[in-house]
């Protein structure tokens, strides 16, 4: 227990003198063996995916909240109960009934399969909308003033179908979207949102595997069951948001008369021109549509500050992926074991350690798995939107996604984190946990802006996920970029993402030591965490400071897409 008494003797200071002695507890009954038997009952078949919505989403819900009761947690949901419900529009895409062909003014009409060729859900959740609309090219799609950037000039888009290019322009440059990391400009969420509001029917997204950072498998499974809508959503909506295949997109270019090569090139410039092709889109989308409740999860271990104004840490994770597609042939259960059972196994197993503390830490912590994360990050959205205390309290948001259990990491990643004020402990605690601090792995995927954290950052609260790195004890660095590459390939959103008896959770057991000697500093500091100044987040946190009055219930939001 040396690296555990170095860890101790780092977080020691006169504000944690009195209760290092409930950290020492809770970190020496972190087990592994206990995330064990957590991943492998929420990824067994008999939970059919944990599809949001379904009949295994509901069981993995009750499941946890039981846990939080027999572990001791207060609920910190609605009424007095560990949940909060979100109301949602299940879409489901009729596949056999929706039509979607390219029309061009001279030649032969275009007719897609739908997954095969295409994909697309009608975000009005109306049961039927028809489209026929004309075709503009808008490049990247991407309107970032502080880059001195606009895809769309002065065009009129308003009931239109834009086509356009996932990811953003390409740049070295920290200084121009971020150099080689992906900003939320690049995301397919705010691709659709921006159209939106723009007035545009339709979006069709051009998939390219080196451009969205996940082959065409991805898109069609995740967009081939059902997509579910947040129900009090007032943002402007699409009838039609979607994808296509590049050669599919290719085909379209050159009915137009152009090349798509020289379409993504012009793309980059800044004097890039809205380009109308001389196609039209012919869309029917048929949908079949409900009206369902899912919930996030939540508990918490009070602090033992009787402060004025309470503070609180958060531990978020998604219990939810993408359930059962009953119309695939063979294994159609997408069990989601890495993603994201562990995650759940992490927070569920925080949420025991401290919970049996006989000194819990000074302010609040929260433990919450939430839903709809597969869906475009809704459950952490609601959340965020209705948070157990108000956002200016929380002091940071830890989250964790996608843990893959193959052994002792020897690098740490938690992107985000050197925005914050929290980073110099950050780095510390790693070096006491004989960590590197390892930059993320692939910064054009844009991880940060694809997990439940993102949700929390929107409305200020500092927050970013913990994960490993690709050194792994015993093993060089190829080794873990193999495993991460393998997984990515044949088991990331498919349903072989499954519990296996050799999976080793020693790895996920650290990053929970680490989450909870994190959080537990955290909760013992006079101030919360703040932003770093500049950063595209900070002007949300201090939004946070000043009393806003509530629209219908909901608190307003200050939302930051990608820097402004």
């Amino acid at each position: 227990m040396k690296k555990l008494a170095v860890v101790l003797a780092l977080l020691t200071a006169p504000l944690l003198a009195a209760q290092s002695g409930g950290l020492d507890d809770a970190m020496k009954a972190i087990d592994s063996e206990r995330m064990r038997a957590t991943v492998k009952y929420l990824s067994d078949d008999a939970l059919e995916g944990r599809g949001t919505g379904q009949k295994g989403g509901d069981l993995a819900a009750d499941w946890i909240a039981a846990q939080f009761k027999t572990y001791g947690l207060q609920p910190a949901g609605d009424n007095g109960t560990y949940f909060q419900n979100v109301n949602f529009f299940g879409v489901t895409t009729d596949a056999r009934q929706t039509r979607f062909s390219f029309k061009p003014k001279s030649g032969a009409e275009m007719t897609l399969r739908f997954a095969d060729d295409f994909v697309a859900t009608d975000q009005t959740h109306s049961e039927k909308s028809v489209i026929d609309a004309p075709i503009v090219f808008v490049g990247y799609g991407i309107d970032a003033p502080e880059y001195n950037w606009n895809d769309y000039k002065s065009a009129d888009l308003k009931g239109k179908v834009l086509l356009m290019l996932v990811n953003e322009p390409p740049s070295n440059d920290p200084k121009f979207f971020k150099g080689a990391a992906l900003t939320y400009y690049g995301r397919w969420t705010y691709k659709f949102e921006e159209a939106a509001r723009r007035g545009a029917v339709g979006v069709i997204l051009i998939h390219k595997k080196e451009m969205a950072s996940y082959g065409w498998e991805v898109v069609r499974n995740s967009w081939g069951g059902e997509t579910s809508l947040l129900a009090n959503d007032r943002d402007p909506k699409l009838k039609s948001a979607g994808w296509i295949q590049l050669e599919v997109a290719r085909k379209l270019a050159a009915a137009s008369g152009m090349d798509l090569d020289k379409m993504m090139q012009d793309a980059t410039s800044r004097s890039f021109q809205p380009v109308e092709l001389p196609v039209r889109l012919n869309e029917t989308i048929v949908s079949h549509v409900r009206e369902f409740s899912s919930r996030n999860v939540i508990g918490k271990v009070a602090g033992t500050s009787t402060g004025p104004s309470p503070k609180a840490v958060i531990y978020t994770a998604h219990y939810d992926h993408l359930g059962i597609h009953r119309d695939e042939p063979g294994d159609n259960i997408y069990n989601g074991a890495a993603d994201n059972a562990t995650g759940c196994g992490i927070v569920l197993e925080l949420a025991r350690v401290v919970a049996a503390a006989k000194h819990p830490p000074q302010d609040t912590m929260f433990f919450a798995a939430v839903t709809a994360e597969e869906q475009g990050l809704l459950g952490s959205k609601y959340l965020g939107q209705h948070p157990p205390i108000p956002a200016r309290d929380i002091s940071l948001d830890l989250n964790f996604d996608d843990l893959l259990p193959v052994g002792e990491p020897q690098e740490l990643v938690a992107t985000g984190a050197e925005r914050t004020t929290i980073f110099p402990m950050v780095q510390k605690l790693a070096k006491a946990f004989d960590l590197g601090i390892a930059p993320e792995d692939h910064p054009e995927a844009g991880y940060y802006y694809r997990s439940d954290h993102f949700s929390m950052a929107r409305v200020g609260v500092p927050a970013f996920s913990i994960n490993q790195g690709a050194l792994f004890k015993g093993h060089d660095r190829a080794w873990g970029e193999d495993k991460e590459s393998d997984y990515r390939a044949h088991r990331y959103h498919q349903p072989s993402d499954e519990y296996r008896p050799d999976m080793d959770f020693t790895g996920n057991a650290k990053m929970a030591r680490f989450g909870l000697a994190l959080g537990w500093y955290v909760a013992n500091l006079p101030q919360t965490v703040q932003w770093l100044p500049g950063d595209e987040f900070e002007k949300a946190r201090k939004m946070t400071w000043v009393d806003i009055p509530t629209v219908g219930g909901r608190n307003n939001e200050q939302i930051v897409d990608g820097g402004s």
